[in-house]
């Protein structure tokens, strides 16, 4: 029988809103858009012979059809910026956690220093780790740790 090898590829998950990134509330997330963000992440993950997949929706279903998808597509690391969906998606949370894929919640802004109903997240708990308030900076962090281990494997 042979062995399976291990995925070396890393979903990256922007929830709703991100593609506004760039002209939405410059002065809290950034003038960098999402596609510049993507960009930069992929020639990171292909520099290091990693594949690297990025999705971005502003429906709850589709981001959870794709988390679903991606157990089946051999994925095993994803970065998930969950946006709204934060404080919201009980949904988007047990898909995460019924595929068993490693993931770190990235946060452009520090959800903890914001409006008080921002601080809770439905993700902190299930999730290897979270980054916030370094601004894009923090998927690049997200990144390295995910490469890292996914070569470890």
């Amino acid at each position: 029988m042979t062995k399976k090898p291990k995925a070396k590829t890393v979903l990256v998950l922007h929830g709703p809103n991100l593609n506004l990134l760039g002209t939405r509330e410059p002065e809290i997330y950034g003038r960098e858009t999402l596609a510049t963000i993507d960009r930069r992440l992929h020639a990171t993950a292909k520099a290091a012979g990693v594949k690297l997949e990025s999705f971005q929706t502003n429906h709850e279903g589709a981001i959870i059809d794709r988390v679903q998808q991606a157990k089946g597509d051999g994925v095993g690391f994803i970065l998930l910026n969950p946006a709204a969906f934060t404080y919201s998606s009980i949904g988007l949370r047990d898909a995460l956690t019924a595929v068993q894929i490693p993931f770190i919640e990235v946060h452009l802004s520090n959800i903890h220093a914001r409006e008080p109903w921002r601080a809770h997240s439905h993700f902190t708990a299930v999730a290897i780790g979270s980054i916030l308030g370094l601004g894009s900076r923090g998927y690049d962090l997200a990144l390295d740790y995910a490469i890292a281990r996914l070569k470890a494997r």
